[in-house]
């Protein structure tokens, strides 16, 4: 049997504008069907437009390309039957739990007693009847979670779309939140005919979706859909749930086909934020484990979310120190010798690798090797990069190439004058 789609994006992209006219797209090409009875996981390292791409789902934001459709209609604006529920709580503190809950229904025809009627319902149906006339500074932050909730579902939306509404919980908060949600979905008590949580979180995903979307980033694409048909309540400690694990982390790490690392098509490599310490400590904690480990069950023994462990794989990767297999990170034979080296051979190896295989140090090492006085600010590269990346992300980009260019001994940085430098100037071959 068919199932009802209750909201499409076709050709989806969005850009913005920065300084100069300048255009920078953080999503691009998205088509996505979301169906009567699924709940959908949006994954994505940071910077990949999963926060914007909900946000135009529900009509919030509009899109540069591409059109939103719900039910088969176009979405112009927001939806009364699409709720969102927040990262952040977004509670009135001067209004109290049912006041709180009662503004998501205000414009929607209701009366003062039908109003209260639909509040307390939600109310309760989150688990906080009792504290109807609490304030927020009264609550801990996920009872104050749950009013987010109780909003949303007061107004008894078709879709309903969270924007990673546990990741500001401690963890047993978080966890305990989760599995009230899962309950509801699972028996029918959630208005909602489908749900679409962005997450950054794996575990969270497979534990409570029925499909994982996963984006690539600079910019957003779909890099995959992956169905997760696990039944539940479902068992952390399973071989098909870490198969799933593993098979989100193998693809979240993997760059697209179509974009190599390499400078190509007109695009910049994406460096990741990583800093030379840590990437080092990685590599070496993965030597010590024989070379290999599951990416899962590391991250689980360091207590590191995706945006942290990611960037420190992605950047071995580039650098030749490892590769992403079935869910595994692996070093490789320089990866090991890299770790196996003392301070000065770590060096050599380091500029040996960046030259090879990270296209913005070699640039910087061409233009500081031709320009006479060796010496070339900051700014001239923040230029270039800003055609690229955001202007926050030019700077981010052009710090993690000083933070792995100074270590390799290949330049040097004035931070006072804001100035990269050759201080020994040297033919080198680019």
């Amino acid at each position: 049997m068919q199932k009802d789609v209750i909201v499409e994006t076709r050709g989806i992209k969005k850009s913005f504008f920065v300084g100069k006219g300048k255009e920078i797209t953080v999503l691009e090409d998205i088509n996505l069907k979301v169906y009567s009875g699924e709940f959908v996981s949006i994954l994505g390292q940071s910077g990949a437009g999963k926060s914007t791409l909900l946000r135009i789902m529900a009509g919030l934001v509009e899109p540069t390309e591409g059109d939103v459709l719900y039910k088969g209609k176009p979405l112009k604006k927001a939806e009364a039957k699409i709720a969102v529920v927040f990262q952040s709580f977004a509670l009135f503190p001067w209004f109290t739990v049912l006041e709180n809950v009662k503004i998501g229904l205000v414009g929607q025809g209701l009366n003062e007693e039908e109003m209260n009627e639909r509040a307390v319902r939600a109310i309760d149906l989150v688990g906080l009847d009792g504290f109807e006339d609490a304030y927020p500074r009264e609550l801990s932050g996920g009872m104050r979670q749950r009013v987010g909730i109780a909003r949303a579902v007061a107004v008894e939306p078709e879709l309903l779309l969270m924007d990673e509404p546990f990741s500001a919980l401690d963890v047993l908060t978080a966890d305990n939140l989760r599995g009230d949600i899962i309950d509801l979905w699972r028996e029918g008590k959630m208005p909602a005919k489908a749900i679409v949580l962005v997450t950054h979180n794996i575990e969270e995903a497979v534990n409570m979706s029925s499909r994982a979307v996963v984006l690539s980033h600079n910019p957003g694409k779909v890099k995959a859909d992956i169905p997760l048909e696990l039944p539940y309540p479902r068992d952390k400690n399973s071989r098909d749930f870490k198969f799933l694990l593993d098979k989100i982390y193998t693809v979240l790490v993997k760059p697209p086909e179509e974009i190599p690392f390499l400078l190509a098509a007109g695009k910049y490599q994406f460096l990741p934020h990583a800093k030379v310490g840590a990437i080092a400590g990685l590599v070496e904690l993965v030597h010590d484990k024989d070379g290999r480990v599951d990416i899962y069950a590391l991250s689980s023994e360091l207590s590191m979310e995706v945006d942290d462990i990611f960037p420190l794989i992605e950047a071995s990767v580039i650098l030749d120190f490892g590769e992403v297999r079935e869910g595994d990170f692996i070093l490789t034979k320089k990866g090991k010798n890299w770790a196996e080296a003392d301070t000065l051979q770590k060096k050599e190896i380091f500029k040996e690798v960046a030259l090879q295989n990270v296209q913005l140090i070699k640039q910087i090492m061409q233009v500081l090797s031709t320009i006479s006085k060796h010496r070339v600010s900051e700014e001239f590269f923040i230029d270039i990069l800003k055609n690229h990346f955001t202007p926050e992300e030019a700077w981010n980009q052009l710090e993690t190439a000083i933070d792995w260019g100074r270590y390799a001994e290949l330049f040097a940085y004035d931070y006072d004058a804001g100035e990269l430098y050759l201080e020994e100037p040297q033919p080198i071959d680019l």
